[in-house]
C-alpha cells in the first residue's frame, strides 16, 4: 500500500507538470496564443488560425471594439499579441501609458475615409457645415490631414500629425470641426455634414470604405501601416514570429484583397520597413 501511494503522488505531480504548460503561450512548450483585434479584421485571422493550426499552433481570437483596451490587456499579459493600430498610434500609446510593446510585425494599411449621409461630393460642404473627425491623438491629426488634402482648410506649416485642432491656421467655410471617440464617428452621421471615419469603425457601422467615401486619403504613408505587437521581452519568441510569417503567407495576402476590395491593402514587408515611418 505505501508504494502504490508513492506510485500515485508521482503521477499526481507528473500530470501537474504537464498541465502547467497549457497556459496562453507564456511557459513551456504550450502553443496556445490569444490574438487582440477588431471586429473588422476577424475575418483575416480566422484564416491565420485556420493555418496556424496546421502548424501546431492554437490561435484565440480575443475582440475589441475600440482602441485603448487592446494595449492595455497586451501590457498586462491577458493577450499574447495584437493587431489592430497604425503604427504611429501605438508608438504615441505606448509612449504615453510607458507601456513596454514593441511591433512586430506588419498587415495593412486600412485608409482613412470622410463619410456622409447628407452629400454626396466633398464640394457640397457649405459655409458653417460641421465636420466630426475621431479626437485621440494622433487620429485627430490624420483627420486634419484629409481635410487639408481635401482642400477645406489649410494647417500650420510642418504639421506631421501630432497635434489637434490649434492647428488649423485656415479654415475658409468656418466649418466646426468636432472631435469624438473614434467608435462615435459613425454616429454622428445622423447629425453632422459628414464624419470622418477610421476604416474598421466603418465597417463596424456597415459602411463600404471602398465605395462610399465622399473623399479618403491613399494607401503610401508608413505611418499609416498596422502592425502585430507583442510585449517587448517577447518580440522575437519563434511561436510570435511564426505567426507573423503566416500572416504574410500568400493565401492570406489575397484574401485580404478579396475580401476587403481596397479597404484594407496589405503590406508584406518586415517590421524594419517601419523605422523612418516619420520621415514620410
Amino acid at each position: 500500500m505505501k508504494k502504490l501511494a508513492i506510485i500515485l503522488l508521482g503521477l499526481l505531480i507528473i500530470l501537474a507538470g504537464c498541465g502547467s504548460n497549457s497556459s496562453s503561450g507564456k511557459s513551456g512548450d504550450s502553443k496556445t496564443v490569444k490574438v487582440g483585434t477588431s471586429s473588422a479584421e476577424v475575418p483575416t485571422w480566422n484564416l491565420v488560425k485556420k493555418l496556424a493550426k496546421d502548424k501546431g499552433i492554437n490561435i484565440q481570437i480575443v475582440k475589441f471594439d475600440d482602441y485603448v483596451q487592446p494595449n492595455l490587456a497586451l501590457d498586462s499579459g491577458e493577450i499574447d499579441i495584437n493587431a489592430f493600430q497604425t503604427v504611429v498610434y501605438f508608438d504615441s500609446f505606448k509612449k504615453d501609458r510607458k507601456l513596454d510593446l514593441s511591433a512586430i510585425g506588419t498587415t495593412s494599411i486600412w485608409p482613412m475615409g470622410m463619410y456622409s449621409k447628407k452629400i454626396k461630393d466633398i464640394n457640397e460642404i457649405k459655409n458653417g457645415d460641421q465636420i466630426i473627425i475621431p479626437k485621440d491623438p494622433t487620429n485627430l491629426g490624420r483627420a486634419l490631414l484629409l481635410m487639408q488634402k481635401a482642400g477645406l482648410i489649410k494647417l500650420k506649416a510642418g504639421f506631421t500629425g501630432a497635434g489637434g485642432v490649434e492647428n488649423v491656421v485656415d479654415n475658409p467655410k468656418n466649418l466646426k470641426i468636432t472631435p469624438v471617440d473614434a467608435g462615435q464617428t459613425a454616429r454622428g452621421l445622423d447629425d453632422a455634414t459628414a464624419s470622418i471615419i477610421n476604416c474598421d469603425m466603418a465597417i463596424n457601422a456597415g459602411l463600404n470604405p471602398s465605395k462610399d467615401p465622399i473623399f479618403g486619403e491613399d494607401a503610401s504613408n508608413k505611418a499609416y501601416v498596422n502592425i502585430i505587437a507583442a510585449q517587448t521581452k517577447r518580440k522575437n519568441d519563434k511561436t510570435l514570429q511564426q505567426i507573423v510569417d503566416i500572416y504574410h503567407d500568400d493565401e492570406v495576402t489575397s484574401f485580404i484583397k478579396d475580401h476587403f476590395k481596397g479597404a484594407a491593402v496589405p503590406v508584406v514587408k518586415p517590421v524594419s520597413y517601419l523605422d523612418d515611418y516619420k520621415q514620410n
